[in-house]
């Protein structure tokens, strides 16, 4: 608190759950509070459950009459507000999509709806990237040591066997981890050819 002004920092993911929490806080807020502000900078990763959270700042600020914003968002989560077609510098200026005229009803639910679609398809490859880090990076450790070729230049290796082979880039990159192991197998014939070709350009480069 600051005089009469709050100041929240949430830290992390805001996912399931989120809005709760929340709405909790904002609960135990003095009663005397005239402003509340969010700095967003913490956050570096949402879903669409970040909408409800900011659906929960606009009902606090509707019920006790004080302005909100939360501002300061960057990364993945600025990416979801662009996406949801919101403010990224405060999303709390934005219209919620209650406040659309109606007369656009149905125009708008089906733009609400390809939004949703594009952020849940955003969510998904991001999990599905953060997922796949470790192994990749393993890979990348293994073309480094092995070829002593540069952290990029392993990177562009694996994603060009990846094309050549028509095989996902985790795919190829477990396929050359579990090849290092002790008595590990060997990649596919697809992949291997693939990396190999994609070696040859390099060194020919």
């Amino acid at each position: 608190m600051d005089a009469d002004r709050a100041l929240l920092t949430p830290r992390g993911e805001l996912v399931r759950g989120s809005a709760r929490t929340l709405a909790e806080k904002l609960d135990t807020l003095p009663s005397g509070t005239a402003r509340v502000d969010l700095d967003m900078s913490g956050v570096y990763f949402m879903d669409t459950a970040g909408l409800e959270f900011l659906e929960v700042l606009r009902d606090h600020s509707r019920r006790r009459s004080v302005p909100v914003t939360a501002t300061r968002w960057n990364g993945q989560p600025r990416r979801i507000l662009e996406l949801a077609g919101l403010d990224t510098t405060d999303p709390l200026r934005s219209p919620a999509p209650e406040a659309i005229p109606s007369p656009l009803s149905s125009a708008v639910a089906r733009e609400r709806e390809e939004r949703l679609h594009l952020l849940q398809e955003e969510v998904e490859q991001l999990r599905q990237a953060i997922a796949s880090r470790p192994v990749i990076d393993q890979a990348r450790g293994i073309l480094m040591a092995t070829y002593g070729c540069a952290s990029d230049e392993a990177w562009h290796i694996l994603r060009e066997a990846s094309q050549l082979s028509n095989t996902k880039l985790r795919d190829v990159a477990e396929s050359l981890t579990a090849c290092a192991e002790t008595e590990g197998t060997p990649p596919p014939e697809e992949i291997r050819a693939a990396l190999s070709r994609a070696l040859a350009r390099r060194s020919s480069r």
